[in-house]
């Protein structure tokens, strides 16, 4: 992470990519668990962190926002679903089907997070060159 506000748009990119990588780790567990019985599934909070930090300043442009965000308020958080809903007699909560698309979706937001990132930097090189 880069210790500067000018930076800051890359640095909740990074904490983004960060809390995506936990994430595909969390439903990779889940998807190696599917047959354990009672195993509860698993997953990550962190967008609404973000969503919460994004609305919480009263600057009304996008780029104040992303500078105003507090970085270190940014933390992906692993819950485990106590939900009710089971699919099977034996208590676990993991649908395959749900996970592997979870999965995939997640694969594009991460790939997607650092190509950002890989342009951001990009951006940043071509105008010291200048």
């Amino acid at each position: 992470m880069i210790n500067s506000n000018a930076y800051n748009y890359i640095n909740v990119l990074t904490k983004a990519a960060d809390a995506s990588w936990t994430r595909n780790e969390i439903i990779t567990n889940n998807l190696a668990n599917v047959d354990t019985p009672g195993y509860k599934r698993k997953d990550v909070s962190f967008q609404n962190y973000l969503l919460q930090e994004l609305t919480s300043g009263d600057s009304t442009s996008l780029r104040n926002r992303v500078n105003d965000v507090e970085v270190g308020n940014l933390n992906a958080t692993v819950y485990t679903d106590f939900t009710e809903l089971s699919y099977r007699l034996d208590g676990n909560n993991v649908d395959i089907d749900t996970e592997n698309v979870e999965f995939a979706s997640n694969q594009l937001y991460y790939q997607t997070v650092l190509d950002t990132i890989n342009h951001q930097f990009s951006m940043l090189k071509a105008a010291m060159q200048k």
